[in-house]
């Protein structure tokens, strides 16, 4: 679990009352969302969940300190790890931390910023990009680069995406190394290490997909930097995309190798590894061991495909679905609500978000042929109460839900990162690859047959003018809309990002422009070539100035 409601804590330091009895004092400053920092002496009753260098920076130093005041203690400080790792509990409470990183709000270079967290800015830098979200107006908030592709090194959501990225692939690092020097045949030892090896991979496997080029495109150029180890020097070279995959690769198998008592949907587990192998063997274009992986995770006997009837309840229940193989679990006490969740982007009640980036028309006419479809479920119209649709700014506003209703909250889920629908599709796609038309689309079709279109089938016949690796990308499209997934499934397999339609992606467009009945012309940004430079971001400028030995992205 993560760390206790009654855990205290207040940037940079925490209290385990049940270990520590003496206030710990600091010289930081809190903040509240929606207030203006104030500064503090002492830490008393501020809850929220942390990763476990905090957890163990505070408990060393408060045995050190006790009551004394703590100056300048930074999450990113180094830990010792006896205290962790020389218990089950300690060891349990470490691993948690790092997944705590995924969802948690951490400061970054002094500041605090509800927009900071792991999975916002993911979804933001991959999901934007694609051609299944549109923007609704210019904003000044750093995810419209991903609509404009005007990316800079400066910008405040890669800078972020980075640092807490490496934060837990080194926490992950310091765990490892710490359980290794001891062998153990411990099943829960084995497990949190395997965890750790697993968070580590698939944390550099997010990086090298939003910083280097496809590996289909070119395995020969700059990937990132591999940290897998604490003695790592801080200016180090990038690896290339091949080793970059080959150490995901490694740490996966490893991973898949050591865990074999799992914890629940809310921690990696050997079917979170396999998936994993699955997706990065897709993303090398090995088509064999994609097929293999994900044969692994739909045999396993852990999983179901969700129905008609519940696949409308998967992401609102996503720690409960029987689709699920991982998620970030996130507790209503974590409902970051209009200043922070992913949902407050594109989703609003009426007051619960911003909701300015909205379902494209692109998803929508690709889904158009089939409204008896219940992944329709998740795109929500808003209607402007004379029968028609509400617009912003001249665009249609149809918000997305797949983040949403996680207790009825409109601003609350667990994210999924991993479920099975995607196995089918992986291996659909690796079969469809190696002309195995009627396995890849038997694959589908069980996908078609719980969304409400068993009267759609493909039984085994590719439709006349399409192709099968089409129909398969076209599937795969509308089932993992909005998951982070589309706009590296296109730039892999070296296509074109056609996003000609109405959206404040087009340079210069003023509402006055927009005809609805008409296809937007004569608009740079329409479609985005897989060659493109700007199909990925710039190394962020930290890495460049304190980093001598890392090259910049043209």
């Amino acid at each position: 679990m993560l760390p206790a409601a009654d855990t205290m804590i207040k940037h940079g330091c925490v209290i385990y009352p049940d270990l520590i009895g003496t206030p710990l004092c600091s010289s930081f400053s809190w903040q509240q969302r929606g207030q203006a920092p104030k500064s503090s002496s002492c830490l008393f009753n501020i809850t929220m969940p942390v990763s476990f260098r905090i957890y163990a920076t505070a408990i060393l130093l408060c045995i050190i300190t006790f009551s004394s005041c703590i100056k300048d203690v930074a999450p990113s400080d180094s830990i010792t790890t006896e205290t962790l790792t020389s218990t089950t509990e300690g060891l349990t409470n470490a691993v948690n931390g790092a997944y705590a990183l995924f969802k948690d709000h951490v400061m970054f270079n002094g500041t605090a910023d509800d927009n900071n967290m792991y999975l916002r800015q993911f979804f933001q830098l991959s999901d934007f990009a694609s051609d299944d979200i549109v923007c609704s107006q210019v904003t000044e908030d750093p995810l419209f680069y991903s609509f404009s592709l005007d990316h800079s090194p400066t910008q405040t959501n890669t800078r972020y995406f980075w640092y807490i990225s490496y934060k837990i692939i080194s926490d992950c690092n310091t765990v490892i190394e710490a359980v290794e020097k001891e062998p153990t045949d411990d099943p829960v030892r084995k497990q949190l290490l395997g965890e750790c090896y697993f968070l580590r991979a698939f944390a550099h496997f997010n990086l090298v997909r939003l910083f280097a080029r496809p590996y289909t495109q070119d395995k020969s150029s700059p990937g990132i930097i591999l940290r897998t180890s604490t003695s790592d020097p801080s200016e180090k070279a990038r690896s290339t995309v091949e080793e970059v995959y080959a150490q995901v690769v490694a740490d996966a198998l490893k991973a898949a190798d050591l865990m074999d008592a799992s914890r629940g949907v809310q921690y990696a587990s050997k079917e979170a590894a396999e998936a994993l192998l699955s997706r990065v063997y897709l993303y090398m274009d090995d088509n064999a061991n994609a097929a293999t992986y994900a044969t692994k995770v739909i045999n396993s006997g852990r999983f179901a495909l969700t129905t008609a009837s519940t696949f409308p309840q998967l992401f609102a229940n996503a720690v409960g679905a029987s689709e699920t193989i991982f998620c970030i679990a996130f507790t209503d006490k974590e409902d970051y609500g209009k200043f922070g969740s992913i949902a407050s982007m594109i989703y609003s009640d009426g007051n619960s978000g911003w909701g300015e980036e909205f379902a494209s028309s692109s998803i929508r006419d690709l889904m158009g042929a089939h409204p008896e479809d219940v992944r329709w479920d998740y795109i929500v119209p808003l209607e402007d109460g004379n029968g028609g649709i509400a617009k912003k700014n001249g665009i249609e506003t149809y918000y997305i839900s797949k983040f949403s209703f996680q207790d009825g909250s409109p601003t609350l889920s667990s994210p999924i990162m991993f479920r099975l629908a995607e196995m089918y599709l992986n291996r659909a796609e690796a079969e469809a690859k190696t002309g195995n038309t009627k396995a890849a689309l038997d694959d589908v079709d069980a996908i078609r047959k719980n969304r409400g279109l068993q009267n759609s089938l493909y039984n085994g016949k590719v439709p006349n003018g399409t192709t099968l690796l089409d129909v398969v990308l076209n599937e795969r499209r509308i089932e993992l809309a909005f998951e982070g997934q589309r706009t590296f499934d296109v730039y892999r397999n070296n296509k074109t990002m056609n996003r000609t339609y109405w959206g404040y992606h087009l340079p210069g467009l003023k509402e006055t422009d927009i005809d609805l009945s008409k296809t937007p012309t004569g608009y740079s940004n329409m479609t985005v070539e897989p060659t493109d430079n700007r199909i990925i971001y710039y190394i962020p400028i930290d890495e460049i100035q304190s980093n001598s030995l890392c090259t910049q992205n043209p």
